[in-house]
């Protein structure tokens, strides 16, 4: 149950787009149709859930004072932590190249930007600070990808309808993504106080 606890903690109540706002750079750029913000949205929820034990066990065992080496060598974390996000990406960007050309034309360069997607790199970051154990933390992972799946596919949907809406010339385009992300951050950010632990009767 606290694995579920974590998992709708992280997609909801601590969304990495719309509590955190990161990765907006890909967020604003690919939510103009539903279908390229579905491809972009799985592909983080893959990287995410892929990288996110690899970097526990990379800072646990690794680079952390008590594991193998017996040195701490946190300063090398950055580095690492997106070395191993990016051997994801590329995995990611070959797979989905292989599968359907259409939607790895339509992502564009937004694909390999995962790799500096500030989400992907502060969902690992937020996952050492909170000290989550292996489970736990495939548990963010998974979570804080379909919060931001979630999100870009929102905002994609609502783009798409009041694409034929009548919007004044100064909100068009950007604007409008802007003030739309910040009504559904208010959103998301109601859902701050909610302890999921309580709602789901975990102890």
């Amino acid at each position: 149950m606290e694995f579920l606890s974590v998992f709708i903690k992280s997609a909801f109540v601590e969304n990495l787009a719309l509590s955190y706002f990161l990765g907006m750079c890909s967020y604003l750029a690919v939510s103009k149709s539903v279908k390229t913000a579905t491809g972009l949205g799985l592909a983080v929820i893959f990287v995410l859930g892929i990288t996110m034990p690899i970097n526990w066990a990379i800072n646990t065992y690794l680079l952390s004072e008590s594991g193998w080496l017996g040195t701490d060598l946190t300063f090398l974390r950055f580095i690492l932590f997106i070395a191993v996000i990016a051997s994801m990406v590329q995995l990611v960007e070959m797979v989905v190249e292989k599968v359907s050309p259409a939607l790895y034309n339509a992502l564009g360069i937004f694909l390999p930007l995962i790799t500096v997607n500030c989400a992907i790199l502060g969902g690992s970051l937020f996952m050492v600070s909170k000290e989550y154990g292996i489970s736990n933390s495939v548990a963010f992972g998974l979570g804080g990808g379909f919060g931001w799946f979630l999100a870009i596919v929102a905002i994609a949907a609502i783009r798409e309808k009041i694409r034929y809406s009548h919007v004044p010339p100064a909100l068009r385009g950007l604007g409008m993504a802007f003030l739309l992300t910040g009504l559904m951050g208010m959103a998301f950010m109601g859902l701050m106080g909610l302890d999921a632990a309580a709602l789901l009767g975990v102890k």
